[in-house]
C-alpha cells in the first residue's frame, strides 16, 4: 500500500523496511506496531511520532532502538527530520555514507543515496535499530 495521498508514504516505507529486516511485528492495541490492510493498521505504521514512540519505547514483540547520536548511526536506522516548532514530518532510511555525508532513501519522493544535507529541515533524530524480539 502507498499512502502518498493520505500524507505521504514515508513512514510507511520505513516501517516496510524495517519489517523486511526483522520479520515479526507487535499487534499490541494500541500502540503496536503492524500492518494488515489500509484500515487494519497501527498508528506506529505510519505516523512519524508514533513509529518513534513505538521503536523508543517497545518492550515486548518487534522492533526496537534507542535515540542515538550521528556517530551511532548504522546502515538500517533512520532519522526523522523536524521543523523549528518540534513537529517531526518525515523518516528516512539511512543507506550509505560518503564520506561525512550520510545518505538516505525514501519514499513518497522516491530517493536513493540522496544525501541528507539535500533535505531543507531545522532539526534531526537519529534512531538506531538494537533489534527485534520474536516471543
Amino acid at each position: 500500500m502507498n499512502f502518498d495521498t493520505m500524507g505521504g508514504d514515508c513512514t510507511n516505507f520505513a516501517s516496510q523496511c524495517i519489517y523486511a529486516g526483522c520479520k515479526v511485528m507487535n499487534y499490541a492495541l494500541p500502540y503496536g506496531w503492524f500492518y494488515i490492510s489500509p484500515q487494519k493498521r497501527s498508528a506506529s505504521w505510519t505516523g512519524v511520532q508514533y513509529l518513534y514512540n513505538f521503536l523508543i519505547n517497545n518492550k515486548g514483540q518487534g522492533p526496537y532502538a534507542k535515540l542515538a547520536n550521528v556517530s551511532e548511526i548504522e546502515i538500517g536506522d533512520i532519522v526523522q527530520l523536524g521543523d523549528m516548532n518540534g513537529n517531526y514530518y518525515h523518516t528516512p532510511i539511512i543507506c550509505g555514507f560518503d564520506g561525512e555525508e550520510i545518505l538516505v532513501a525514501a519514499h513518497t519522493y522516491d530517493s536513493y543515496n540522496r544525501p541528507l544535507s539535500s533535505y531543507s529541515f531545522y532539526t534531526a533524530r537519529f534512531i538506531h535499530i538494537l533489534g527485534a524480539r520474536k516471543i
